[in-house]
């Protein structure tokens, strides 16, 4: 059976409009309701890169947790928010990017990932550290946001799962895989494969372009998309930037591994890539490996102890 990518024109974050639309790219599987059960464990995993840039539209917008979170709910399924930042805890980045009324509002629970060894099916990565809450939940819904990256060409659904890779253990996958795009690629296509989500729904509604995946700007596509297959999803978001799947290592290695189909083969319910296509996307100027030396670390711990201890509330 072809893989289904829904893909559907929303321009605005209001609660109303947002709730018509999610509930409109979910349609053509059946709704929320085919993916969770009365009872689930449902973890939403959005995209929280960094409490330092909160207007520049490169982590997920609090709308989109909010409106999938009260889908969630009404599935009867028990919701909670989860992400390992570069720098600070889950919960200070989600704050300080607006997420507090919807954390108070919703009591919605936070939870700071934490690693351990999983067998993989690959030959290459036998075994990968990944988060414990990530592969204990009954769901994970995967929310990415529409990012041109400076690494990895694109941040999309596979590359997102990449903050189920607890701590900083990210920075060492980029210091030791980031040098060979390939194996960086493969890395985070086995990731995703591993962990699995039952859905990716994508922010696209405003992405970020240029030289992301924080230091570019801000751009309306009024875009969202949804699949349970997220490697087809992936590939059918590329076909609407108009992007060629092999400059994107998580896409090059997924169809290397035989995991991404053919535009070709995917089923479009609703909208295609060329009916919402892009022709002005901007990519990174310069495509390169993300410094870890010693300078970076020094200013990453700065930023690091400003987030935890500045922005975040201390418990008393």
């Amino acid at each position: 059976m072809s893989p289904q990518v829904s893909l559907l024109r929303a321009t605005r974050y209001d609660a109303p409009h947002l709730q018509t639309a999610i509930a409109q790219v979910l349609t053509p599987f059946g709704g929320m309701e085919s993916f969770v059960k009365a009872g689930d464990r449902v973890l939403l995993k959005p995209n929280l890169l960094t409490g330092s840039k909160p207007r520049r539209e490169c982590v997920t917008r609090p709308e989109i947790v909010a409106a999938v979170a009260e889908s969630v709910k009404a599935a009867g399924g028990t919701p909670f928010l989860g992400d390992s930042p570069a720098f600070g805890s889950a919960r200070g980045v989600a704050a300080a990017n607006g997420y507090g009324p919807l954390l108070e509002s919703m009591d919605l629970p936070v939870v700071e990932f934490s690693g351990q060894r999983y067998g993989t099916a690959s030959d290459t990565f036998e075994h990968l550290r990944l988060s414990k809450e990530a592969m204990d939940a009954d769901v994970v819904i995967n929310l990415p946001k529409v990012k041109s990256h400076c690494q990895l060409t694109l941040t999309l659904g596979v590359k997102n799962l990449f903050g189920c890779v607890p701590g900083k253990m990210k920075a060492w996958w980029h210091m030791e895989a980031g040098k060979d795009a390939d194996r960086f690629g493969e890395m985070l296509v086995e990731t995703a494969r591993t962990i699995a989500p039952d859905l990716t729904l994508i922010d696209g509604i405003v992405g970020h372009q240029g030289n992301g995946p924080s230091a570019g700007e801000p751009r309306p596509l009024g875009v969202l998309g949804a699949a349970s297959d997220v490697f087809a999803l992936d590939c059918a978001l590329a076909a609407l930037l108009q992007v060629d799947p092999q400059q994107v290592p998580t896409l090059a290695a997924s169809q290397r591994l035989g995991l991404c189909p053919d535009l070709d083969a995917i089923a479009f319910p609703l909208e295609r890539p060329k009916d919402l296509a892009i022709d002005d996307w901007q990519l990174p100027a310069d495509v390169h490996a993300i410094d870890f030396g010693a300078p970076r670390v020094v200013r990453s711990l700065f930023k690091h102890l400003y987030i935890r201890f500045i922005k975040e509330p201390i418990a008393m």
